[in-house]
């Protein structure tokens, strides 16, 4: 059993009044840039998680947040009284399903095109994930020696099935109730439970005393990596503004 877990504090706009969600909500409903980018750091650690653990890249889970924000700045007119985060995690669970689907069908069509070209095809396809199981490569924010043990866990937590990894995502690094993380993935807190266990004891040999204190600071998403995301979607809406 994995317990005492101790999730990072979600990042808030500096110097900024601690709105409640659905004050923010209706301030950027009513199109304040202020209250959304509030929305944003608030969310964006917790959100990046989820969006990592379905698109397994960091590069591409920045990209489905990116479009995710902007889409729900126009839609916060539509929120009506829900859970705030749970809106916002359709949003990104969508966006990335829609994203990996589109990559599939690329694949898919690549690999078809290449088999067709070889004379040595014999009907077995095989797609290299290679890159997608070592998105920590690319990440900047995992350069030292003290990150190692991070960088171990985190490849460890991408290589779960997909149906596994949402779920100990938000569950054991996010830190959130089987309430919560039901709500976030739309299925029952029971297949939650079931997921999580079965998903910590296919980790089992990585979750040691050791390792374990690291959980709650992997995939993350402070700082400069925040302040870049916020940074973009705020370009973005800024550009459509005009453009409108």
């Amino acid at each position: 059993m994995i317990e005492d877990f101790i999730s990072l504090p979600e990042t808030t706009a500096r110097s900024a009044p601690q709105l409640s969600d659905a004050d923010l909500a209706a301030r950027g409903a009513r199109g304040d840039h202020a209250a959304f980018d509030q929305i944003m750091r608030r969310y964006n650690q917790r959100l990046f998680r989820l969006a990592v653990s379905i698109m397994r890249d960091a590069g591409e889970a920045e990209d489905v947040l990116q479009e995710s924000y902007v889409r729900a700045f126009y839609k916060l007119g539509t929120l009506s009284g829900s859970n705030l985060g749970a809106w916002l995690a359709r949003i990104v669970r969508n966006e990335a399903i829609d994203r990996l689907r589109a990559r599939e069908s690329r694949q898919s069509h690549i690999a078809l095109e290449a088999e067709l070209d070889s004379d040595t095809a014999d009907g077995t396809t095989m797609i290299d994930n290679s890159e997608a199981n070592d998105w920590h490569r690319s990440d900047p924010q995992v350069t030292t020696e003290a990150a190692q043990m991070q960088t171990l866990l985190e490849r460890a937590i991408t290589e779960l099935p997909d149906a596994f990894r949402s779920v100990f995502m938000l569950r054991e690094v996010e830190g959130l109730s089987l309430e919560e993380t039901s709500e976030y993935l739309g299925i029952p807190a029971a297949t939650v439970k079931t997921r999580d266990h079965r998903a910590r004891k296919l980790l089992r040999t990585y979750l040691s005393d050791s390792v374990r204190t690291t959980l709650p600071a992997t995939f993350p998403f402070m700082g400069e990596r925040c302040d870049r995301i916020v940074s973009r979607v705020m370009e973005r809406l800024g550009d459509i503004h005009r453009l409108g």
